[in-house]
């Protein structure tokens, strides 16, 4: 070997080693971390929270991680190539997840289009931005691979899609009327748990309006249930398919079931149960099916259900929890493991963390950086 290539040899060797040193304390920081931590922190599909900012100019998704704290801060935003309304849409489900937890879905309610996202272990990507079958569009549900979305504008209709790797394309006779041509004013629609009824919430008729869902994704004809209380606003189903509906006038919650055969007619099992708070809007369910949380948008607090095996509800704190004085409380959305809750605070642009307790107590965690005012849509994975 001569000189030059034993200089050069050594001179290797010497870098290698030193290579090889630096990377043993990130080597070793890995190990201490586990798989699921350090898959959280870099996979949009776990850990993250979503809402768009209903902008009118550009409309956007936002995408929030929570520190160890519980407190949440922007780590993405991303266009939806549409617009939204700059002021509060009056529904729940604007932003929502596939059940296969890698798509997200926005409403643009004034370009009347529909957004998806793919989202990615590294990245959340514009996918498709399409027409949403109707105008208005405020609420978007997903179930195995089949999207509605709710339009609220001019006769009000629901449209449905068929998601092909982030493409929604129309059904065929995939659109359906709701109880009225015009002047419902609709505040949310979602598919039950197991994906066989779909269900839209009318506030100016007090209505819960249902739809059979056949095995290719499209409707029955509308069938209307009367609410048990005046102003049905959210909903959610729990993992029995017992439907929770909030009512925002009386401030209450009732719980109704669908037949596991025939026509999808919503019956009332627990009649209208006020929570002594004022206007319940939004509503979510624990995974367990346990607990249903209602936010209460005039007062800024957070009222508890429990919930039992018949699907009965019943009160059981009516002060869970407060975003702060005069914050609002608007969206809401729990993670699938059920142990952390986030509500939107409008008046205070936040979305305030909580931990849901064994028993159903909230305990504040945090709070995000500054929210969008107008900004609309709640979901977490």
């Amino acid at each position: 070997m001569n000189t030059f290539s034993r200089r050069n040899f050594v001179s290797n060797v010497v870098v290698l080693t030193a290579a090889l040193a630096a990377a043993v304390p990130a080597l070793a920081h890995r190990d201490h971390e586990s798989d699921r931590d350090y898959h959280e922190r870099h996979s949009y599909r776990e850990g993250k929270v979503f809402i768009s900012t209903n902008a009118p100019g550009n409309n956007e998704l936002l995408v929030l991680a929570p520190d160890d704290t519980g407190s949440l801060s922007l780590v993405k935003r991303v266009a939806t190539n549409g617009q939204g309304t700059g002021a509060g849409l009056g529904s729940q489900g604007a932003v929502t997840l596939s059940t296969n937890g890698r798509y997200a879905f926005v409403v643009n309610a004034a370009s009347n289009t529909v957004s998806t996202f793919a989202l990615g272990r590294n990245s959340v990507e514009l996918t498709s931005a399409v027409d949403s079958g109707g105008l208005q569009p405020i609420s978007v549900t997903e179930y195995e691979g089949i999207v509605y979305v709710l339009n609220a504008g001019g006769s009000g209709n629901v449209a449905g899609f068929r998601n092909t790797h982030g493409q929604l394309r129309p059904l065929h006779d995939g659109v359906r009327a709701l109880s009225a041509a015009g002047g419902t004013n609709a505040a949310q629609v979602g598919f039950g748990a197991d994906g066989e009824v779909l269900v839209v919430t009318e506030k100016a008729t007090n209505s819960i309006t249902s739809y059979n869902v056949r095995r290719n994704g499209t409707l029955s004809q509308p069938i209307v249930t009367p609410s048990s209380g005046q102003t049905p606003f959210g909903f959610a189903f729990d993992k029995r398919d017992y439907l929770i509906v909030s009512e925002a006038t009386a401030s209450g919650a009732s719980s109704y079931r669908f037949p596991e055969t025939g026509p999808a007619m919503a019956q009332l099992i627990s009649a209208s149960v006020p929570n002594t708070q004022g206007a319940a809007c939004w509503v979510v369910t624990t995974p367990n099916g346990r607990y249903a949380y209602t936010t209460n948008a005039a007062t800024s607090t957070l009222s508890s259900y429990r919930i039992a095996r018949s699907g009965s509800i019943e009160l059981a704190n009516a002060v869970a929890g407060t975003t702060g004085v005069n914050a609002g409380a608007l969206d809401m959305a729990v993670t699938p493991d059920g142990e952390q809750l986030y509500a939107f605070a409008h008046r205070s642009l936040q979305i305030v963390s909580f931990s849901v307790k064994h028993n159903g107590d909230l305990t504040r965690l945090g709070a995000s950086s500054a929210i969008p005012s107008g900004s609309a849509g709640l979901a977490a994975n």
